[in-house]
């Protein structure tokens, strides 16, 4: 990935304690690399047909970001 940029996003309680209850089993993973996973999966399931969505998802799931 090249440039990143940052976003604010306010997330339900219960979303956000999954998440840190993740994060603690697995120390591999932190927040901007599970919402750069989720963010660009649901681009590519959504009919996001570009090419950068995938390699961006590819890349950080096999952490090379």
């Amino acid at each position: 990935m090249n440039a990143t940029v940052s976003i604010l996003a306010e997330i339900p309680e219960t979303l956000h304690e999954s998440l840190k209850n993740y994060l603690e089993a697995h120390p591999d993973w932190d927040e901007k690399r599970v919402l750069t996973a989720a963010l660009s999966l649901f681009l590519l399931q959504n009919g996001e047909s570009d090419r950068r969505a995938a390699r961006v998802y590819l890349e950080t799931l096999f952490h090379n970001c």
